[in-house]
């Protein structure tokens, strides 16, 4: 449901913001996996993962195709005129990117998540959807947002005459606009319910508690503005850089702007991020039954069986 060229990017940000909304229940599957033997239960089979890939090919894959048939300028950022400017394979292309996008998103997040640095698997969504949005922002030319609400050929020429406002109106009247409204409706409506459902059920598993710093609500309203808010400021930014000073001098001054405010062990995003209970250690750090010896056998199976207990209820 949005253009060609940043398709793959969005579903690369969706893939990693679903393995971090169910962080704690990938560490607590990547634990019975390795305690049953991944004979028994594959890694191929982690529910996660599956309604990950399912929702990819059932929404934003088939609506893309669906707007790239309807109106194939809008669907190339107008890179294509009409049918006759559109490879087939465009068709192709876009709904497996989309599902290949979201793969790789979530299992890059999930390796980072399962080794211990959870705050790394956030920053592949951060990236994913910084992407997105500086495509549809800025794109190739710095006319992205111009390409992105302009539903034909004519009205992207007549961009500069007609004025934001006007061009802004012209778009939300438009069938293709009511098309995105339509398939927005679903596809994000969907993949939020999806997100903050998988955020309650790890709060509600055995050490959430210590980690949720917050109340539950400004939990959700952090990691959305985490998730979303950040990403689209750091694209107007770096969009506002590229203009004032040029490809290269206002990608630099925008990298170097970017790891002052992400990297630093104190910077305010790791602190917010500390706050919505997403666990940031190895997903072994819990000790098995017998992991530290045969002295304490029953104290370790008792604990370890408490701990299952408590993730049931």
């Amino acid at each position: 449901m949005i253009p060609v060229q940043a398709a793959p990017l969005w579903a690369y940000g969706i893939g990693a913001t679903f393995a971090v909304a169910a962080a704690r229940q990938l560490q607590w599957w990547e634990r019975s996996v390795r305690g049953e033997g991944v004979r028994t239960r594959s890694r191929a089979a982690n529910p996660y993962l599956a309604l990950t890939l399912l929702y990819a090919a059932l929404l934003p894959a088939p609506t893309g195709a669906y707007l790239l048939w309807q109106n194939p300028a809008w669907s190339t950022m107008h890179a294509a005129r009409d049918h006759d400017g559109v490879w087939a394979g465009f068709a192709l292309f876009y709904g497996a990117s989309v599902v290949a996008g979201a793969l790789l998103g979530f299992l890059t997040a999930r390796l980072f998540l399962l080794v211990g640095a959870g705050y790394w698997g956030y920053l592949q969504a951060v990236a994913g959807y910084f992407l997105l949005f500086f495509t549809l922002i800025h794109g190739w030319d710095g006319r992205g947002y111009e390409r992105l609400l302009s539903a034909d050929p004519r009205a992207l020429a007549d961009w500069s005459g007609e004025g934001v406002v006007n061009g802004v109106l012209a778009f939300a009247t438009s069938g293709t606009f009511l098309a995105v409204l339509v398939f927005g409706t679903a596809v994000i409506g969907t993949m939020l319910l999806a997100e903050i459902g998988w955020l309650v059920e790890g709060w509600r598993l055995p050490g959430a508690a210590a980690d949720l710093k917050v109340p539950r609500v400004i939990a959700v309203a952090i990691a959305g503005a985490g998730v979303y808010g950040l990403p689209f400021a750091g694209a107007v930014g770096a969009s506002v850089l590229v203009r004032l000073l040029g490809w290269w001098a206002g990608a630099g001054a925008f990298a170097l702007l970017a790891g002052v405010v992400l990297l630093p062990a104190r910077s305010p995003v790791r602190a917010l991020y500390g706050l919505v209970g997403i666990p940031d250690r190895h997903w072994r750090v819990e000790p098995e039954a017998g992991a530290e010896g045969e002295a304490e056998p029953e104290a370790g199976a008792e604990a370890e069986a408490g701990a299952g207990r408590r993730g049931g209820g």
